[in-house]
């Protein structure tokens, strides 16, 4: 199984659809193994960010991201981070698809609802920066044999 992380950014926060789109992860199957709200801080939103530190548009992601608290999860499944990334659509919520998270409850790029890790690499970086190990959590969902065939789980 494989953990993905996601924001909840703060528009998200802000018009009330945290429940809406931790719903569609957990509809699909995912399996919830930390969350938490958090103040974002420029501190470490430089870090998470700091590929696009040279970018114009850097001043404006670290307004974005600290207008409100996000709320912060991980999310376990086969292929996780492919799956998040999926179900979220394209970055620009112009070019989402109807369906997608982003298709259905965004119109900006900026503003976009969610961030999503792009690799399970970065999946993995940005759980340990944003999550100690124990705020994650080891436990087996009731449904599972109804999610995966019993030659799909290692």
């Amino acid at each position: 199984m494989q953990t993905t992380f996601v924001i909840l950014k703060p528009g998200t926060v802000q018009r009330g659809l945290i429940g809406e789109v931790i719903s569609r992860f957990e509809k699909k199957g995912l399996q919830l193994v930390g969350m938490k709200m958090q103040q974002l801080t420029p501190e470490i939103l430089t870090e998470h960010y700091s590929h696009l530190r040279s970018k114009p548009f850097f001043q404006t992601i670290l307004s974005s991201m600290m207008a409100a608290p996000v709320v912060l999860c991980c999310w376990r499944g086969m292929e996780a981070v492919n799956v998040v990334r999926s179900m979220c659509g394209a970055t620009n919520c112009r070019e989402a698809l109807p369906g997608t998270i982003r298709g259905d409850f965004g119109i900006s790029i900026q503003e976009n609802v969610v961030h999503t890790s792009d690799s399970p690499e970065n999946a993995i970086a940005e759980v340990a920066r944003f999550f100690k190990p124990e705020e994650l959590f080891e436990y087996s969902l009731a449904n599972q044999p109804f999610l995966y065939a019993s030659d799909e789980i290692n």
